[in-house]
């Protein structure tokens, strides 16, 4: 299977997965009801959702290999799965800082109405979870047996269904497609920044700044 082949596939897979874990979501939250949510229950539930994808993901490329480990696969996965995670990060980044700007310049009932749309954002945590998630994966492949459990395999016999499926298998294979052209631009772009010189430019404008600079990021206590 080439490149693009894979990463097609693996956004195909990556699409289910979290159509899935969006259906389980709305589940717990009708069971949960309108009790506020908690820092850690946030993270503590992205940590599960993650470490069960990266589970997901290892299967599929055992799959790929006849339930052999194959290191091209364990790599590429890997990387691809970093260049998500990162982009998923830089997009919450971005809607924290937006909601923290609205928030600010608006006064009374608009205020709390912007507080309460404010995503849960904590950079630490966000990168504890990454560490987590590939550390866990990191270990599937010295012990590819450990990938193998109830859990992991009802995901991935769900996703295989969903695929399967006639409509519901089109409109993935469709989101699959477009993570593959994301994914295409994403490297371009990197290898651009790189090859125009913009790690030193961009270290050079860093050394340039004061100091007394406020952070990118609002973290939630």
């Amino acid at each position: 299977m080439d490149l693009l082949r894979f990463i097609f596939h693996f956004g195909v897979i990556l699409a289910v997965y979290n159509f899935i874990w969006w259906l389980i979501m709305v589940l717990f939250k009708l069971i949960k009801g309108g009790n506020k949510t908690y820092l850690f229950e946030v993270y503590f539930i992205k940590s599960i959702r993650y470490v069960f994808l990266g589970d997901v993901i290892f299967l599929f490329c055992l799959e790929l290999n006849n339930n052999v480990v194959s290191i091209n696969y364990f790599l590429t996965a890997g990387l691809i799965l970093l260049i998500y995670f990162i982009g998923k990060i830089q997009m919450k980044q971005q809607r924290n800082r937006l909601f923290s700007i609205q928030t600010s310049s608006q006064m009374g009932s608009l205020n709390s109405f912007f507080e309460n749309l404010k995503p849960v954002f904590n950079l630490k945590l966000e990168f504890l979870v990454l560490v987590l998630t590939f550390t866990l994966y990191g270990v599937f492949y010295f012990y590819p047996t450990w990938a193998f459990n109830n859990i992991a395999n009802w995901f991935l016999t769900n996703i295989q269904g969903i695929i399967d499926a006639p409509v519901f298998g089109f409109i993935f294979k469709v989101v699959g497609f477009f993570f593959l052209l994301s994914v295409i631009f994403k490297v371009i772009n990197a290898v651009l920044f790189i090859l125009s010189g913009g790690l030193r430019k961009t270290g050079n404008i860093n050394n340039q700044q004061d100091d007394n600079h406020f952070d990118d990021y609002t973290e939630e206590s």
